[in-house]
């Protein structure tokens, strides 16, 4: 009975293989492939066929006042950048926004941190974005400008709103998607409060954190624009937006849209420069992010 359950015992045999000859494992794409694989490259195929479509738009409408061509705009904008006008509301307009996301930033960690310390904190954000979140930031402004007077400390109170509120929730909803492994481990370790924060949640939460700084940038970036065009018209002094205000005033097209042109290299600049790289050496070079 035991030898008819015993596992039949398999013959074993040898298999001649073909000797193994060495092939080609890689080989050179096509140029075209090669190109076609860089994001710069097809970026800027999209932007040239914008360019392309704004040229015959403005060429078939015909009328420089509505529509400048983008020849017309080409060249004053390079007037502007070479008379130094551009470059001086550039540089009014990135100092206020430094300063106001700078601050909407360090409040944003202060009213994180306390969301993920305390019950009280977590009550306290969720009321206070809720309120405040759906507000408009160049709503706003009127009261600043009661409050602070005709000055940069206006701008940069619409600045933190429109900044503060979006980050939060970004960096919060990261901090709640952290493993509870790592939050444990953090709890081993002693760490509270700020160093919790700093040690644990941010490093874990950093594509949440980038994600909501880009959402921030944008925000602050528009939200400057559309407050100086109230503000310089109130002040006679501002940025960009008061650049493309006086012009538009003036019946300057082309300098209106100079001054456009200027706003979305900056935002590309930003995107593609500060962000990007700040993404590849931190979450994409730690395996965090695709």
């Amino acid at each position: 009975m035991s030898l008819a359950l015993d596992p039949p015992v398999r013959p074993e045999y040898e298999r001649d293989l073909p000797p193994f000859t060495e092939t080609v494992v890689e080989r050179r794409l096509p140029l075209a492939e090669r190109l076609w694989s860089q994001g710069w490259l097809r970026k800027a195929l999209i932007v040239a066929v914008l360019i392309l479509v704004w040229e015959a738009v403005a060429r078939w409408q015909g009328n420089p006042l509505l529509l400048p061509t983008f020849g017309a705009t080409a060249r004053a904008f390079v007037s502007g950048m070479t008379s130094g006008e551009l470059l001086e509301r550039t540089r009014i307009s990135l100092l206020v926004l430094v300063q106001g996301y700078a601050l909407g930033i360090l409040l944003a960690l202060v009213f994180t941190t306390l969301a993920v310390s305390t019950q009280i904190g977590r009550d306290l954000l969720s009321t206070l974005t809720a309120m405040f979140n759906p507000l408009p930031a160049i709503a706003l402004l009127p009261l600043a400008l009661l409050w602070f007077g005709l000055g940069q400390n206006s701008l940069i109170f619409v600045l933190v709103h429109s900044v503060l509120w979006p980050l939060s929730l970004s960096i919060f909803s990261g901090f709640q998607a952290v493993p509870e492994t790592l939050r444990m481990a953090g709890r081993n370790y002693g760490l509270k409060g700020w160093r919790y924060v700093v040690r644990i949640l941010l490093p874990a939460a950093l594509p949440s954190v980038l994600s909501g700084l880009k959402i921030a940038w944008a925000f602050a970036w528009r939200t400057l624009i559309a407050a100086e065009l109230v503000f310089g018209a109130s002040s006679g002094r501002g940025g960009l937006g008061w650049y493309i205000f006086q012009n538009r005033n003036e019946l300057y097209t082309d300098n209106v849209f100079a001054g456009l042109a200027l706003v979305i290299l900056i935002g590309l600049l930003v995107e593609n420069l500060v962000f990007a790289s700040l993404e590849r050496v931190t979450v994409r070079r730690w395996g965090q992010q695709r």
